[in-house]
């Protein structure tokens, strides 16, 4: 048992979606790469925005619900489905979450970033090629088909990686362009990404809900990057004796938010030899 340091949960702003007709759309979903063979595929930079099902009529996110957009945003849209990411540049995925997920009519600098056209006919570039057809008459639309680059070999997707992320981006997706879009977890699309540890001391222990309810549900963590909360990576041993206040521990994430803290922090192990 430990002791319980959070009374409730602040929102920090108001979530209002409205169930699309459809449902939740079935869409693609990326397994890790794990240096797989993927010559001959497609490369293009993971961007950090919003996940966003455009099915003709609606814009819907992965979990179902249709987006609120100002009037007109989906004015020239095509017909027909696209697959792609809210989105407004690096660094911004709080600002993009919050505006598109909130009753806004302020979407200035966000677009829809088309990485696939789901109902097209042909492989990958065939299918976004119906897309840059559609904006060549309907350029107003706000759309960016994202740019594919025929990967080399391992070490050119390495290479493009690196690139990437010196730049502030994500990772990379890799997606082997003659396959289908089809619904899921697949291994015909790929994500590539850094991990990265780091070491921070332990300042908090917060209670945990559900099946670790009276167990430890998080730490509250202080390191450069300043203070956060590590609550996965826990196995049921270390949630029932929890690193104690003090302690230095190891997590591994991926990124920093915009406010400089960790992204995805994940605790791996207690430190014993520092």
């Amino acid at each position: 048992m430990i002791k319980k340091t959070i009374g409730g949960i602040i929102p920090i702003f108001t979530a209002v979606f409205i169930p699309a007709s459809a449902g939740a759309a079935d869409l693609m979903l990326a397994q890790e790469y794990k240096d797989q063979e993927i010559a001959g595929w497609a490369m293009s930079e993971k961007l950090d925005g919003v996940r966003a099902y455009w099915d003709g009529k609606h814009l819907i996110s992965r979990q179902g619900y249709a987006f609120t957009p100002p009037k007109g945003f989906t004015a020239q849209f095509p017909p027909y489905p696209l697959d792609g990411e809210l989105y407004s540049g690096r660094g911004q995925f709080e600002q993009i979450s919050a505006t598109v997920r909130s009753v806004s009519s302020d979407w200035r600098g966000i677009r829809l970033h088309v990485f696939d056209v789901p109902k097209a006919q042909g492989n990958l570039y065939q299918r976004l090629a119906v897309a840059t057809q559609w904006l060549k008459t309907h350029p107003n639309a706000p759309i960016t088909i994202i740019p594919q680059t025929k990967v080399r070999d391992r070490q050119h997707a390495m290479d493009f990686l690196k690139q990437i992320e010196a730049q502030g981006g994500e990772g990379v997706m890799l997606r082997q362009p003659e396959s289908r879009y089809s619904g899921g977890r697949s291994s015909q699309l790929l994500k590539l990404k850094s991990q990265y540890d780091d070491e921070c001391t332990v300042t908090r222990h917060y209670e945990g809900k559900g099946r670790n309810a009276g167990r430890l549900g998080a730490v509250g963590c202080k390191n450069r990057h300043g203070e956060f909360r590590i609550g996965s990576g826990f196995k049921d041993k270390d949630r029932d004796n929890p690193p104690k206040i003090g302690t230095l521990i190891t997590y591994r994430y991926r990124g920093f938010t915009r406010k400089g803290t960790p992204k995805f922090a994940t605790f791996v192990r207690v430190r014993t030899d520092r």
